[in-house]
């Protein structure tokens, strides 16, 4: 055999045996990559604080890695694997930041199911490469104003909204008891914009440090506030996780038992407090809550509730009744539905997955909300929030321990009062 010939012989032996190793361990296929031909994975990221002494949402980023490990136990999404990777934004803006361009270097189609304050540290990484922000929790004004952002519910806007709707019926004098920061600035602006609604005056607004371990101050003027008048008074209170540490401190200012009706929204009172509490003998017993979604015990969470059981059991962070975890569950729905709109296999970057959410008709979540569509003639004439394109509230109430519908009240779409309402940021 010449020279020639032994040099083809050889070459041609590496590359079959290159061929085949490749085919056994899928060389080729770039970590977060884009989808499609030769790369079938698509990365996103998912990111919440964690183990801060503010909100803590680790049911988000929980619930995105079963959703990956279920969807993938399905063979994908269209012809994808899915990689999801979280990330602790610690309640900072520097941590905002860093999960943002963590989704940036891992060359995420997507920021899905996540929770930040800080908006305006974690849009403008994610704008710079046209990544969009899916289902975030609502708290921060960048996700009802980025381009990029594709909300699924109406965040806390509606939720203030539609509390100012369910305390405006009720009471004569309203006391709000908030954080002192800059996301808590516009919460009475909203709840007045519901109470106005009413015909009800304006809720006292009491400012709370968003780490205080002591709100007996903020207690006693909520009490002197919602007891000033002739007419019911009712407290609202919209401190995430310290909205147990504040009713405790309310109910132990309240020792002549004036007893006014207590208030609060979905993410500061879950089932899993009351039951935490003390169930039917919870302080949170008869409390008024305004929601985005059905009640916890309504049929139709019951794939997400299936899930979880299957691929997160025994994961303490991940509650089902967990408006957090809700919302990623949502926030990934939407993500699936709009990847089955591509061809099988085709491949799929950030910018085309924001091209399909701007022109897509609108994505059914089961019920869980109306459907969604973030098409230019789907943005609502809304001060400051012109992304809200789910108004939808529900109103419960604490009963015998269990959060149940509100009897007599239907839900309610808010975007008429917000369009009413003043500028809140």
């Amino acid at each position: 055999m010449t020279d020639r010939r032994r040099t083809t012989h050889l070459s041609r032996t590496l590359v079959a045996t290159a061929v085949g190793a490749c085919l056994v361990t899928g060389c080729g296929v770039v970590p977060g990559g884009s989808g499609g031909s030769g790369d079938s994975t698509l990365t996103v990221v998912t990111f919440a604080p964690e183990g801060t002494k503010a909100t803590n949402m680790p049911g988000m980023p929980a619930m995105a890695k079963a959703y990956e490990r279920w969807v993938n136990s399905q063979g994908g999404i269209n012809g994808h694997k899915l990689r999801v990777l979280t990330c602790n934004e610690h309640n900072t803006p520097a941590g905002a930041a860093d999960c943002a361009r963590k989704a940036a270097a891992e060359k995420a189609v997507a920021v899905v199911g996540s929770y930040s304050q800080h908006g305006r540290a974690f849009m403008a990484p994610l704008e710079a490469e046209g990544i969009p922000f899916i289902g975030g929790y609502g708290v921060s004004p960048e996700e009802f104003q980025s381009t990029l952002s594709y909300p699924v519910n109406g965040g806390q806007p509606v939720l203030l909204a539609g509390a100012g709707h369910q305390l405006g019926r009720a009471c004569g004098e309203v006391a709000l008891v908030r954080p002192d920061t800059l996301a808590g600035d516009s919460l009475p602006v909203l709840l007045n914009s519901g109470l106005k609604a009413n015909k009800t005056r304006e809720a006292f607004d009491i400012r709370a440090a968003e780490d205080s371990a002591d709100f007996a101050p903020q207690a006693r003027e909520a009490l002197a506030n919602s007891s000033a008048g002739k007419d019911r008074g009712c407290v609202a209170a919209v401190l995430g996780e310290h909205t147990e540490t504040f009713f405790d401190a309310f109910r132990r200012a309240d020792v002549q038992r004036k007893k006014p009706q207590i208030s609060s929204v979905l993410g500061s009172v879950s089932q899993s407090l009351v039951d935490r509490t003390g169930g039917k003998d919870s302080p949170f017993e008869g409390a008024y809550l305004t929601s985005w979604y059905p009640v916890a015990s309504d049929p139709l969470w019951a794939p997400m509730r299936q899930v979880i059981a299957e691929h997160a059991f025994g994961d303490d962070d991940l509650d089902p009744d967990d408006s957090g975890a809700q919302t990623t569950w949502i926030a990934y729905t939407v993500l699936s539905e709009v990847v089955k709109r591509f061809k099988e296999g085709e491949a799929i970057t950030a910018r085309k997955l924001g091209r399909a959410l701007n022109q897509s008709r609108a994505v059914p979540t089961s019920g869980l909300t109306p459907d969604l569509s973030w098409r230019y003639q789907d943005m609502r004439a809304v001060a400051g929030f012109p992304r809200i394109v789910n108004g939808r509230v529900t109103y419960q109430i604490v009963q015998q321990g269990r959060l149940v519908a509100q009897p007599g009240e239907q839900p309610m779409d808010m975007i008429p009062t917000l369009e009413q309402a003043p500028r809140a940021n």
